[in-house]
């Protein structure tokens, strides 16, 4: 089962962290410029895996690198399970109607309203999820992959995703092969 992990280009979140080292309070972080132009730089490398399907997070982020690399090239379904683990304000989804409006060729009407980890906030506002309950999410969707009939697939995700799953980390917009 070939299996193709591509973590999101630089989100708006990443850069402000990098540089002041704390929770800018974006909600569901898009791309930056730089973001988009990683997602525009892999797409010649990712065409030639011969993607037939592409499975992404529904955080903005995600959807935008997987419709800037794979738009035209293969069909994106959005999914979740695989999104980040809530830790900061970027890693808080919107609604699906939130979704729609913004990426119209998309399907978003199979996701809850509250999809991503409802429970206590932290001082910012934030529902952190425990550890346990990710590891959890992580290890279903894992068990889900073989349900994933279309080969080679693509999965575009998060750092924290792809070190529970796999057991590495990941650059923005790097490509590892993922073996179940």
């Amino acid at each position: 089962m070939t299996i193709y992990l591509i973590r999101h280009g630089q989100s708006e979140f990443n850069a402000a962290f990098a540089a002041h080292g704390k929770d800018p309070m974006i909600r569901d972080a898009p791309l930056t410029a730089l973001g988009l132009a990683q997602a525009r730089q892999v797409r010649e490398k990712a065409a030639d895996l011969n993607i037939q399907l592409v499975v992404t997070s529904p955080l903005t982020r995600a959807v935008q690198t997987a419709m800037t690399i794979f738009d035209g090239i293969a069909p994106i379904r959005v999914m979740t399970g695989h999104h980040e683990r809530i830790e900061h304000w970027c890693d808080v989804g919107r609604t699906p109607e939130q979704l729609q409006v913004d990426f119209p060729a998309l399907s978003f009407e199979h996701l809850d309203e509250l999809w991503w980890h409802q429970g206590p906030e932290n001082e910012t506002g934030v529902p952190v999820e425990p550890m346990d309950v990710f590891s959890g999410r992580i290890d279903r969707f894992r068990a889900n992959l073989h349900s994933l009939t279309d080969r080679p697939v693509a999965i575009v995700g998060h750092c924290n995703t792809f070190r529970e799953l796999a057991g590495f980390d990941m650059e923005n917009c790097e490509i590892r092969k993922y073996t179940v």
